[in-house]
């Protein structure tokens, strides 16, 4: 068994499992690998813990529902890298639903408060292009824009 040497632990208030299962709807690739309750005795908190990992697109993530001690916030977001626009719509659509929120430039957070970033991939073509044209322009139009629109960009 190989083991993930980094991987992102996200502290939520309750309900370990339903926060995977809510990131597995969204990420159809991934799998529940692991869920496990904790009472009081266990875990030295009153309420108990919950903990779950989770894989999605090929990266493990482990939850930890131990009580409002921690909320999310931007100074730790994840990047979806998508291969057009229809994926990125998908992802946008799937993230600010239900209590997300649309951001700029392509940020949202979904109904948990965590931040991505939905980005196709050729955007970061554009806004590295040896043309100063083509980059000013990519540049520009993130500026106005919520979720990326790739044909804008261009």
């Amino acid at each position: 068994m190989t083991i993930q040497k980094i991987t992102p632990y996200l502290w939520v208030e309750k309900d370990a499992k339903a926060v995977a299962d809510y990131y597995l709807s969204i990420f159809k690739d991934g799998k529940l690998k692991d869920f496990r309750k904790f009472d009081s005795d266990e875990s030295g908190n009153d309420a108990g813990i919950e903990t779950a990992v989770i894989e999605i697109a090929g990266m493990e993530f482990s939850i930890l529902a131990a009580g409002p001690l921690f909320k999310f916030n931007e100074a730790v977001s994840f990047v979806i890298n998508t291969k057009d626009q229809a994926e990125t719509d998908y992802y946008w659509e799937a993230l600010t639903k239900n209590g997300g929120e649309e951001g700029s430039c392509g940020w949202c957070k979904d109904k948990y408060g965590l931040s991505w970033q939905v980005v196709p991939t050729e955007y970061f073509e554009l806004i590295h292009s040896d043309d100063p044209v083509v980059r000013d322009k990519a540049m520009k139009n993130t500026l106005t824009q919520k979720k990326l629109i790739l044909s804008e960009l261009k």
